[in-house]
């Protein structure tokens, strides 16, 4: 598959609001306007419509085609510059299916309108077009030079809500051929699903016991892009539970591990893995999560969660996201071992709602507190930050909720695509029933739906700790850190209250 440059995402409910106005019972073609912001990843720009601004009366004209009053496109053009967003053009091919191509007319239509548009809202004008089959299809007019605007396709259009639905233009993103290796899983749900399913370009962010047994999920189901986000090492102590790595391995980058070994592990033609030696919080991280199509979340510290929290709503890119909780009574046996996988995105209940991370200790990370032993020892025995039980098999368990979790988001089986809140309890062997609950009325995660560059919570940063102190015991940011006892009692104890505090809270 060919790496997408362009690319357009639209939430359930707007798509849905957009269908119902251009998709009329008497089959003529209609059309309106939007407003739209970016998301800029590596290497793709997204379009991520937010708003819908329907004609009132008079400002178009049905016809068998549809054509628009200029009062209409200056109306547009006047909202869109007002909130710092883009103007996209919707109109109908009722009697089409999947992505479509344009007409002369369609061409005239948008190039023409091109330059105002981006004399207005300094962003590209962006055309979308509905088949008949709900199937979107979409470009960027880009300025190339004064008075110049070439048309850059879209490679997809995805639907972000209950399921995630893709629609992909063969030219740029090819279906693939399915191989011999593949026949049991192609047999599942048949070619065209499975077409559909291998483009998807999958973000997994952790290359760790759970994130490798997802990755050779991943490179054996058929996926042609993947991406792999940490900045972790081997260490002898994760030899318990990563299938990727062996003694001689103790050192090595994760994630550039774990590349390696899927690229044997795939069963497609050609797979394209990417390693993204950084934290999902570094900008670097960040961008390289903002190309995939559904990220994975296989990280168990706070900050990360917010990061991939606030993608899943402000870039609408679906996030998977699970864990793992093992406690001991105080004889030191296992009293309960619990792994639960989710969705998180549009339609779904945020990370911070579903009790994934506490806000309170995210800045004490971005602050370096959680990777200082001498400030951990303020944490009670069995806090969650200070726990650290695995077990290959919970690994293993919880890596198959989170990728069946995946499964049915983009395969819809029976019109089924949403798995709700799964947790397996161990102890006791049960399962319990599957939630479907809605954020807090105060939680500010859903305010943030399709922001994306322009979201004004901003959740990227460097760990402070990140940087070593030079001779004169200075930091990277310029600060100096003194390392007298005095200093680290007093810093231990305000450190203690505010955890305290939080706890209460």
């Amino acid at each position: 598959m060919s790496r997408a440059t362009y690319s357009v995402a639209i939430t359930q409910a707007v798509g849905e609001s957009a269908r119902q106005h251009l998709l009329r019972a008497d089959r003529q073609e209609d059309l309106c306007f939007a407003l739209w912001r970016p998301s800029t990843g590596r290497s793709r720009t997204t379009a991520l419509v937010y708003r819908l601004l329907l004609p009132q009366m008079g400002e178009r004209n049905i016809h068998g085609n549809a054509s628009f009053e200029a009062r209409y496109f200056e109306r547009a053009l006047t909202e869109a510059s007002a909130e710092d967003a883009g103007v996209v053009l919707m109109h109908s091919h009722p009697l089409g299916q999947r992505w479509q191509g344009m007409s002369l007319d369609d061409i005239k239509t948008e190039s023409s309108h091109a330059a105002a548009a981006y004399g207005a809202t300094l962003l590209p004008l962006v055309g979308l077009t509905i088949a008949g089959d709900g199937a979107w299809s979409a470009r960027f007019w880009q300025r190339t030079a004064p008075k110049t605007y070439q048309r850059c396709d879209c490679a997809t259009v995805r639907v972000v809500g209950e399921r995630l639905q893709i629609t992909y233009m063969d030219q740029l993103a090819q279906p693939p051929r399915a191989t011999s290796a593949q026949i049991r899983t192609v047999s599942a749900w048949g070619p065209k699903k499975q077409a559909d399913l291998a483009r998807l370009h999958v973000g997994l962010v952790g290359a760790r016991s759970v994130g490798g047994f997802i990755g050779e999920a991943i490179a054996r189901t058929g996926f042609e892009d993947a991406t792999g986000i940490d900045f972790d090492t081997v260490e002898e102590k994760n030899l318990n539970r990563l299938i990727f790595a062996t003694t001689h391995d103790v050192g090595a980058i994760k994630v550039e591990l774990l590349g390696k070994h899927l690229c044997d592990s795939a069963t497609a033609d050609e797979f394209n893995f990417q390693a993204v030696a950084k934290a999902i919080y570094e900008e670097e991280g960040f961008r390289a999560a903002l190309d995939c199509d559904v990220l994975v979340s296989c990280v168990d510290r706070p900050w990360a969660r917010q990061v991939l929290n606030l993608i899943a709503y402000a870039h609408l890119i679906p996030v998977i996201d699970g864990g793992i909780a093992v406690r001991r009574n105080r004889l030191g046996e296992l009293s309960a071992a619990d792994w639960r996988a989710h969705t998180v995105g549009p339609e779904h209940r945020c990370m911070e709602c579903l009790g994934q991370y506490d806000s309170g200790f995210v800045q004490l990370e971005r602050d370096g507190y959680l990777d200082d032993p001498t400030y951990i020892e303020v944490l009670a025995k069995d806090h969650p930050l200070k726990v650290r039980e695995n077990v290959f098999a919970f690994s293993m368990s919880c890596a198959s909720m989170q990728f069946n979790q995946m499964l049915n988001l983009a395969l819809n089986p029976l019109g089924q695509a949403n798995s709700g809140e799964q947790l397996y309890h161990f102890v006791g062997a049960q399962m319990e029933p599957a939630q479907f609950l809605e954020c807090r009325p105060e939680c500010l995660f859903p305010t943030f739906i399709a922001t994306g560059d322009r979201c004004p919570y901003v959740v990227t940063g460097k760990h402070c700790l990140s940087a070593q102190p030079d001779a004169d015991g200075a930091f990277g940011d310029g600060t100096k850190r003194k390392n007298d006892r005095g200093f680290l009692n007093n810093a231990r104890y305000a450190v203690g209250r505010w955890i305290k505090r939080i706890q209460t809270l």
